[in-house]
């Protein structure tokens, strides 16, 4: 008897238990961040997504070779080479900032992060990315009138992707940049350009990388082009190795968006690599 009491006593106990239980299973977050839709700051040329966890820091090499249409006499590009060097530092889990330097541009910029994709939420993650610049090609010999504000350029992009599956990833870039120098009468200062890029997983640590953009209000005299980027991702341990094939030689943004000279149906194209190594 007294075992059947202690029984009775015991289920209201029981089943607030199972409920408090129940109600814990169900608290857990079902809106789970997407985590890695790309694995380097890049996709060949264009920004991606990607942000340093805080306290990263980042050495970022880019080299792209001449062109390999040069042949033999060129040593297939490899006599004219362009390096870009960057330094990346993040500053909280949401914002990354960067100083560069290469033959064509010094620069500062940061990446901001304003919405993250999530399991059964928010279809696409969006970053803001901004850079200021100054043009190391112009020179006074050429232009004595030239001025310090002559050689700055602005960098506008926001960076929307989209992690599909484990294997794909895309991302549409709408941009905006300003040089206050072009060289072209008929070129506008302001110029706007529409980048898209991907990525596509074929093994564990390999990827293959692609990115595009449009230059939508180029001069109609302009000789430049719109830049196409091909080349493959290696992830080996504390840095990603990337590999690629472009018509640009240009790493700044300005440069490979607006002043882009290859052509691939000619062979017009450069071989290149950026390493990412993070500290």
């Amino acid at each position: 008897m007294r075992k059947k009491l202690l029984l009775l006593l015991l289920l209201p106990i029981c089943s607030f238990a199972q409920e408090d239980l129940l109600a814990g299973l169900d608290s857990v977050p079902k809106n789970q961040k997407v985590e890695s839709a790309f694995k380097a700051m890049k996709i060949v040329n264009l920004e991606s997504t990607k942000l340093a966890a805080k306290k990263d820091f980042y050495l970022i090499i880019a080299h792209r070779f001449g062109s390999v249409k040069d042949g033999f006499e060129g040593f297939f590009g490899l006599d004219n080479a362009v390096t870009q060097i960057k330094f990346l530092y993040g500053l909280t889990d949401w914002a990354t900032v960067a100083v560069g330097r290469s033959e064509q541009a010094y620069d500062v910029s940061g990446k901001f992060l304003i919405a993250s994709q999530t399991e059964n939420g928010l279809p696409v993650t969006i970053v803001s990315f901004n850079s200021l610049a100054f043009n190391n090609t112009l020179k006074e010999s050429d232009y004595p009138k030239l001025q310090f504000e002559d050689r700055v350029t602005y960098v506008t992009q926001v960076l929307v992707s989209r992690k599909f599956s484990e294997k794909l990833s895309l991302e549409l870039a709408p941009t905006f940049f300003h040089e206050n120098f072009v060289i072209d009468d008929n070129q506008d200062n302001s110029q706007l350009a529409i980048a898209m890029g991907g990525r596509y997983k074929i093994a564990k640590r390999w990827s293959i990388n692609m990115d595009y953009a449009v230059h939508t209000n180029r001069a109609s005299d302009s000789p430049f082009r719109n830049p196409l980027s091909i080349g493959v991702d290696l992830e080996t341990g504390g840095h990603v190795f990337q590999m690629h094939f472009t018509n640009s030689q240009g790493i700044h943004e300005a440069g490979f968006l607006g002043q882009t000279t290859g052509n691939w149906a000619d062979g017009n194209v450069f071989f290149g690599f950026n390493l990412v190594r993070v500290f």
